[in-house]
């Protein structure tokens, strides 16, 4: 997703910083003064009290973070104040998100899937029927070729299916655009039992790609040609760095299958786990908890932050309570799409599951506490992950961890990974690859060490469902 709002926003800030440093510099014999600074197009304008302007920059020119503005500020004034007083006092906004919240529609998709199902219409006789099921999507990447889309598993998956025709994976996956959106109608036919279905000119057919139900997370494509043949402005989504408690979260999704639409709410919880049962089976999935309201058929939708990156992929709600809902949280959704992907392009083009090795220990958190820094106006839950057991064998043994340690850090090649959560060690495994060099940091009786390396083989990575 292009990022012309937030180098706009930034730019701003960066202004008004400047002109509130200038203020703060000028001495009191100048009779000329800012009066206002705004944008103007692409283009920073000045309103002195002379009643001239003054263009002073444009917005594609700045690269400036809010934090390294306030480092500035420091640096000049000596000042104390916090991260947070120096928002408040200088960098504030207005909340209107209008156009990034549209941008992110251009990102975003509508899923209709069918299956073959067999059910039972009376005592000792069953009926086939087409099962025809609706949901969301996230366009993620946008090669030459093909555009590829992240949903829910369950979204392309049914256990109702018939595993001997088509198999529980949809056997026909269309897609629509926003604002150019239709819905499937059936002319009456039927081929060999099941209800054949149109889905108009509006249409995008897509192949799925691979997917993970321990993740609830799939990859499915479609031919870029065909989806620009709509609309030739589609963007691909971008994934934030991180989220937050209180951060705002916007879902778009397809709820009850009624077209694509907006919501708004904020983060809740930042991690907490659900149960869910998409194939058969009771499994327990990480999540962030959302107040944003969500509905059936907006799962697989995108959950966006303010400056309309991905923090989630919606997933599951309350039904009895609209103020918690639930999204796969960004390092799961960008680690197994990244991942399936990986196996994908390293096969012969069939769809995959997600692969990742096992490191063989088991940890515990300990002394879970939530760390907040008043300069940066913001904290975070850490957590002390210590080894509880090591597996003879196993990757971690080779390392030379040991029981007792506390881990720090994984390394993978050159990327360092901290270590702050229990769930950190499954996430960043996500991101394991064959051919690249693992390295552990961890606590040894208070004193701080470094693994022996171990470099990953193939034959290292196992399906992940």
């Amino acid at each position: 997703m292009k990022k012309t709002l937030r180098k706009a926003l930034l730019c701003c800030l960066a202004l008004a910083l400047v002109c509130a440093l200038a203020l703060a510099g000028c001495s009191a014999e100048e009779e000329k003064y800012v009066l206002s600074v705004y944008r103007a197009d692409d283009e920073i304008v000045v309103n002195y009290s002379d009643g001239t302007q003054e263009v002073i920059g444009t917005v594609e020119h700045d690269k400036l973070t809010a934090q390294e503005l306030y480092e500035e500020y420091k640096s000049v004034y000596g000042d104390d104040l916090t991260y947070a007083e120096f928002l408040e006092l200088y960098l504030s906004t207005p909340a209107e998100n209008t156009s990034v919240i549209q941008q992110c529609l251009l990102a975003s998709v509508k899923f209709y899937t069918e299956f073959y199902e067999t059910v039972t219409t009376g005592i000792m006789q069953t009926g086939r029927r087409t099962g025809l099921y609706t949901g969301s999507g996230v366009i993620w990447r946008i090669d030459p070729d093909y555009t590829y889309m992240i949903t829910n598993y369950h979204v392309v998956y049914s256990q109702y299916a018939n595993s001997d025709n088509g198999g529980k994976t949809a056997h026909s996956i269309v897609c629509y655009l926003y604002g150019s959106e239709s819905a499937p109608y059936t002319t009456g036919q039927t081929s060999s039992g099941y209800t054949q279905y149109e889905y108009g000119n509006y249409a995008v057919a897509c192949e799925y790609v691979g997917g993970s139900v321990m993740h609830d997370i799939a990859v499915v494509r479609a031919k870029t040609a065909d989806m620009t043949a709509i609309n030739p402005d589609i963007r691909s989504a971008e994934f934030a760095d991180s989220y937050a408690v209180g951060q705002t979260a916007i879902a778009i999704g397809n709820p009850e299958g009624e077209g694509i639409s907006v919501s708004e709410g904020i983060v809740s919880v930042d991690n907490e786990y659900i149960t869910l049962n998409i194939d058969g089976t009771a499994r327990s999935y990480r999540s962030i908890r959302i107040d944003t309201a969500i509905y059936s058929g907006n799962s697989g939708g995108g959950l966006f932050n303010a400056e309309g990156k991905l923090i989630g992929i919606t997933n599951a709600g309350d039904g009895e309570d609209q103020s918690i809902n639930f999204a796969v949280p960004l390092e799961v959704a960008r680690g197994a799409a990244e991942n399936i992907m990986y196996w994908y392009g390293a096969g012969d083009g069939s769809s995959v599951t997600l692969r990742k090795p096992l490191l063989g220990v088991t940890v515990t958190a300990e002394n879970s506490r939530f760390v907040y820094d008043d300069t940066l106006g913001s904290g975070a839950i850490r957590e002390d992950i210590v080894v509880q057991s090591v597996e003879s064998g196993s990757i971690a043994k080779t390392v030379g961890v040991q029981a007792g340690d506390v881990l720090t850090e994984l390394k993978l090649g050159d990327t360092a990974y901290a270590l702050d959560r229990n769930f950190d060690i499954a996430d960043i495994l996500l991101n394991a690859r064959p051919g690249a060099v693992l390295t552990i940091t961890y606590k040894r009786g208070g004193e701080t060490k470094t693994s022996g390396t171990y470099t990953f083989q193939t034959t290292d990575f196992t399906a992940a469902e």
